[in-house]
């Protein structure tokens, strides 16, 4: 079932107390049950994969042609539609529900998110740039960028040069994120640290892609205990 992910949102940010008296931040995360709607096979498209369906939506906000398709696959509308791809179809079914439980046994995951949008900023908050020198010449463009061109040959500006523009609002990726703890009845998952967005924000929730041999959290502290309980030897 991992092969699959959920969608959810940020609902915000708190902690969690261990016994050892450490405190770890933690995210939040709402997690809708994904319905799997379509099941694709190799022959139709050249792949295998499940079409899952998350979140509830009236049927006067979706257009005639999605209203058909819904009623064709025999389930409710669902706000948004993902596509993951699978090694086996067999195991899924269509009208199928998955939770929280795809994540049981599962220690470190991927989380997809949208970052903040900051609006139009400048060089030096943006990328970082030191700007220009307080002194000598230097009139009215002290946070500017400098020069981003050349003369004579090519005489333009090159694509993807680091200027004022855009910051924010990008989809990016966190990867290695331990699993804290989660809450079934409510469909929380609490995630180690923080995440890209602000609150509300949509993310999507994958086991973790590299294969990680890391400790986690509470893995380190029964090393710990274990350690205490070893008597030391005794002195010649």
């Amino acid at each position: 079932m991992s092969e699959i992910g959920l969608i959810g949102k940020k609902v915000g940010m708190t902690r969690e107390f261990y016994k050892t008296g450490q405190s770890i931040p933690v995210t939040v995360l709402k997690i809708e049950k994904g319905r799997v709607i379509s099941v694709i096979e190799e022959k139709e498209r050249g792949y295998k994969a499940i079409q899952l369906g998350f979140g509830k939506i009236k049927n006067s906000k979706i257009s005639k042609s999605m209203k058909g398709y819904f009623s064709k696959k025999n389930t409710e509308p669902k706000k948004k539609l993902k596509e993951f791809r699978v090694q086996d179809t067999e195991i899924y079914k269509p009208g199928n529900e998955f939770g929280l439980e795809i994540f049981k046994d599962i220690k470190f995951v991927d989380i997809k998110s949208k970052t903040i949008g900051k609006g139009f900023a400048g060089g030096m908050k943006r990328h970082n740039f030191s700007g220009l020198r307080a002194t000598h010449g230097v009139s009215v463009s002290h946070r500017s960028h400098g020069s981003t061109g050349q003369r004579q040959d090519p005489g333009k500006v090159f694509k993807g040069k680091k200027m004022a523009g855009h910051m924010g609002d990008k989809v990016r990726t966190m990867q290695n994120i331990e699993i804290i703890k989660s809450d079934l009845d409510n469909e929380l998952l609490f995630i180690k640290g923080s995440i890209p967005g602000a609150k509300n924000t949509e993310v999507l929730v994958k086991k973790s892609v590299k294969n990680i041999n890391k400790l986690t959290l509470k893995e380190k502290i029964e090393v710990l205990d274990k350690l205490k309980k070893i008597p030391e030897k005794k002195k010649k």
